[in-house]
């Protein structure tokens, strides 16, 4: 796409400084937000890259290390990358829309909106598996393009080495394959590429970056192939599920982005705008993913974060219904206004929700969806919970549950022994602790129970409470967190026992 006028070039200067300004707001937020319990494991794993892990590929834990390698084992250094990761995936929507539907406006109408959806904003922000793999998504989506555009077959080494890296993301974007395979039998003049060795060789490459993460679980029993596999069988349906994915949806696009995306869906669908080559690799990576989530829901939920790959193709179809689709009057008076107050109401709703979850206070401190996955008040209660630690002797310190190991680990001081009792085949790419750490005095932090742990009684000589402590939220006790003295293991400290997938 080349710049034809000063206003495309303004435009696109323009374009380039909201986004910017965009990141720097992140920035700003990931400073001063705790982490979810989610990214303090993945932090974990960016400690001891490997291969493959119990739950996910890699990528996430590389883009953790190569932050805090920059700036420290901070909240900000765990996400700084993620963040401006954000900045080639602007780049990708960006050309993939020019050269799709063509003109500097649809262009940077895609751009925005992608980025003041909360699944950019939030997703990039609070790092999982799901923010390289909206990225790597985008740059699939631009390679394809350029695929369309060029019509030149080395393109398609790029498309393998964007599916690859999506892949190092999550095993989502096993279903980019399907979804390029209709793309390339729905239109005529594409099926030519079928007879051509290029895509081939593309998915060549895409299984040679892919490939360490075969060899990780050729060396774990297939652990984390049967894992995530698993999920898809359906062995109990359960509709229920199928009415949370709207409403999810909704809210992770804000409700305006969600309303033009529908109406541009809509349009391409129905052949209102763009060329048909166009139009079909938009609803080829859209809907076969999209297809694949109604089935997953057909027995169980369906994380909002998980359409994140379908974004990037939804922003350029809300362009599309923004700039390009000619509507009858009361659907362009629609279209108009949510193009006008997008941007700032996906502002305004990405800082409401970072103050609610670092305060509580728009719910006056009562609880909310955020309350038990943001770590607010770890650092408080690592604090208290390393003066028992010292007061009592203890040598390490055990947790029931990935979560409470990895906060532990995070904001307890440096180098302190932590282990996860249970569940070991989430720390196998780790360093075991020292023996001798396990034989002394531990301490057990898990929530209060009425009952108590019983299970710890039959495992100890002794199980002592020595403190009852909570997490605090403003005046709000998120939870309570009963610190147990363990002395004299009777067996094994650490549970050793293989996965339910390996049984």
């Amino acid at each position: 796409m080349q710049l034809t006028s000063p206003n495309d070039a303004r435009l696109v200067r323009n374009t380039a400084l909201t986004v910017l300004a965009l990141v720097a707001l992140r920035l700003v937020a990931a400073a001063f937000t705790p982490l979810t319990f989610d990214e303090a494991y993945y932090w974990m794993w960016s400690k001891h890259l490997a291969g493959g892990y119990y739950d996910h590929p890699p990528m996430v834990a590389v883009v953790i290390r190569l932050g805090t390698f920059v700036a420290g084992d901070t909240e900000l250094g765990v996400r700084l990358v993620s963040i401006l990761l954000a900045l080639p995936m602007s780049f990708a929507v960006y050309r993939s829309a020019g050269i799709l539907f063509g003109g500097a406006e649809v262009a940077a109408t895609a751009t925005l909106l992608l980025n003041v959806t909360l699944m950019a904003a939030v997703g990039t922000l609070i790092v999982t598996p799901d923010a390289p793999l909206l990225v790597a998504s985008s740059g699939v989506l631009f390679c394809l393009a350029k695929v369309l555009q060029t019509g030149r077959g080395p393109w398609w080494l790029a498309v393998g080495a964007a599916v690859g890296a999506a892949l190092l993301s999550k095993y989502t974007a096993l279903l980019f394959g399907p979804a390029i395979l209709i793309w390339l039998i729905s239109v005529a003049k594409l099926r030519r590429w079928l007879l051509s060795p290029w895509p081939y060789l593309g998915g060549l490459v895409a299984l040679a970056i892919f490939s360490p993460v075969i060899l990780w679980n050729a060396d774990h029993q297939w652990v984390s192939f049967i894992k995530q596999i698993g999920r898809a069988r359906i062995e109990d349906f359960r509709v229920a599920f199928i009415g949370e994915l709207l409403p999810t949806q909704i809210a992770f696009a804000t409700p305006l982005v969600w309303i033009l995306g529908a109406m541009g869906l809509y349009s391409l669908c129905t052949g209102k705008a763009g060329a048909l080559a166009a139009r079909a690799l938009i609803n080829a990576t859209f809907w076969t993913i999209v297809a694949y989530f109604i089935w997953h829901s057909l027995h169980a939920r369906v994380e909002a974060n998980w359409f994140a790959p379908v974004y990037p193709a939804f922003s350029i179809a809300a362009a599309v219904a923004a700039d390009l689709t000619p509507w009858q009057a009361r659907a362009r008076r629609t279209a108009d206004f949510c193009r006008r107050w997008a941007l700032p109401v996906g502002i305004v709703m990405f800082v409401l929700l970072i103050v609610q979850a670092d305060t509580g206070a728009l719910t006056f401190y009562r609880r909310d969806a955020t309350v038990r996955s943001v770590g607010v008040g770890w650092p408080k209660l690592a604090s208290e919970i390393e003066a028992v630690r010292r007061r009592v002797g203890a040598a390490c310190v055990l947790a029931p549950d990935y979560g409470t190991t990895a906060w532990l680990a995070f904001y307890l001081p440096q180098g302190s022994c932590v282990e996860q009792q249970s569940q070991r085949i989430r720390w196998v790419n780790m360093p075991e602790p020292d023996p001798a750490l396990l034989r002394g005095k531990l301490l057990y932090v898990d929530e209060a129970r009425a009952g108590g742990q019983p299970y710890l009684q039959a495992a100890f000589a002794r199980v002592e409470q020595v403190a009852e402590l909570k997490r605090m939220r403003g005046p709000l006790a998120i939870e309570t967190y009963a610190i147990l003295l363990l002395e004299g293991a009777k067996g094994e400290v650490l549970d050793r026992s293989p996965p339910p997938e390996l049984q």
